[in-house]
């Protein structure tokens, strides 16, 4: 680890992928995220990399796309409505098993909305958001430092299973400034992609012929493709559920599920009802795909625990992943705000004590 520097959450997440080995970063500005582009256009020329803003957010998917197949480590930032451009190419990249890494710094929707934070796609991002049966791999920071480690984990968790991967934070994430460090052992090479790449026959001195593509005219070759993919995300499931559980060694009365910066507001009114004598305990997800389902059934099973709140800038998403999870052994409850305005530790006392 080096020392900590002051950053920006989007500049931090500029500087971490290149700290990561990603020296190809394709892009179209949108609030709240136009300073990863705007530190990135200075920032890659300066290490050797490469940064075209594209036409549109559509181009840039398929440039993701094309970069990839060829064999180049990539990404791209951008906010809910530019991600939603992108989910046609996103499709194409999980069906054709490319490695590329997405970020959303989410603002308000549906529609235009605004720009001030939300956690509105987590539908979109969870639940494919594009065509097909695909899933990515998803990871939702609580921090700038997470987002970081986030971002530096994400490349080659993208290699291993030849998938998007997607990192999802909301625009405080992207907005907020805080101490980071960019952790030196998180610093990989791509991996060997000759097996499948479209890198050229004379780079790998071979006479194989790789050959990128998602499209699978036959059905039976179509549905076996199908089986692989989700074999691949069964896989996920297995190796790379990741959570923090806060709280949870007392005899808590309610359990709060809660992800990315409310979060953090939630061990706040967490912190506060212990100072009055009440015990609540709290499962963050920082996996969303795959989503620690275990950790929240086994949580909501202690026998001190009475109800469970799922706290989230929607209208309630999460929500229904939480009620799969307790499998009706609790009630489950949801509070959320979707404006911009992030509930407070007290509204989340309120609504708690309200529960109980």
């Amino acid at each position: 680890m080096g020392k900590k520097v002051l950053m920006k959450g989007n500049e931090a997440i500029g500087e971490a992928a290149i700290r990561a080995g990603c020296l190809n970063y394709f892009a179209y500005p949108i609030t709240p995220q136009s300073e990863v582009a705007e530190y990135l256009a200075k920032r890659m020329p300066e290490v050797g990399g490469v940064f075209v803003q594209g036409e549109s957010e559509v181009a840039v998917g398929y440039m993701l796309f094309g970069a990839s197949g060829a064999g180049a480590r990539v990404f791209t930032t951008s906010s809910s409505p530019g991600i939603s451009l992108m989910s046609e190419a996103i499709s194409y990249i999980a069906g054709a098993q490319c490695p590329a890494v997405f970020v959303n710094i989410i603002r308000g929707g549906p529609g235009l909305g605004g720009i001030l934070p939300s956690q509105g796609d987590y539908f979109q991002s969870v639940k494919g958001g594009g065509h097909g049966d695909y899933r990515m791999l998803v990871m939702a920071p609580a921090s700038v430092q997470e987002a970081v480690e986030m971002m530096m984990v994400a490349f080659p968790l993208a290699e291993k299973y030849r998938n998007p991967v997607m990192i999802l934070g909301d625009g405080l994430i992207g907005q907020m400034m805080e101490p980071v460090e960019f952790p030196d052992q998180l610093s990989t090479e791509p991996s060997n992609k000759d097996d499948w790449a479209a890198n050229g026959m004379e780079y790998r001195r071979s006479d194989k012929r790789n050959l990128v593509k998602s499209l699978y005219l036959d059905p039976e070759q179509l549905n076996n493709h199908n089986l692989l993919l989700k074999s691949k995300y069964e896989r996920m499931k297995q190796e790379e559920i990741r959570y923090e559980a806060y709280n949870t060694d007392s005899d808590y009365i309610s359990l709060i599920v809660s992800y990315g910066t409310m979060s953090r507001v939630c061990k706040t009114a967490i912190d506060n009802l212990k100072e009055e004598g009440i015990e609540v305990g709290m499962i963050r997800p920082q996996t969303l795909f795959p989503f620690p389902e275990t950790a929240i059934h086994d949580a909501a099973g202690k026998p001190s625990c009475k109800s469970v709140m799922s706290i989230e800038m929607s209208m309630g998403q999460m929500v229904e992943d939480v009620e799969r999870c307790v499998k009706g052994n609790r009630p489950v409850g949801w509070y959320g705000k979707c404006g911009g305005d992030v509930p407070t530790p007290e509204e989340i006392m309120h609504v708690i004590k309200e529960g109980i």
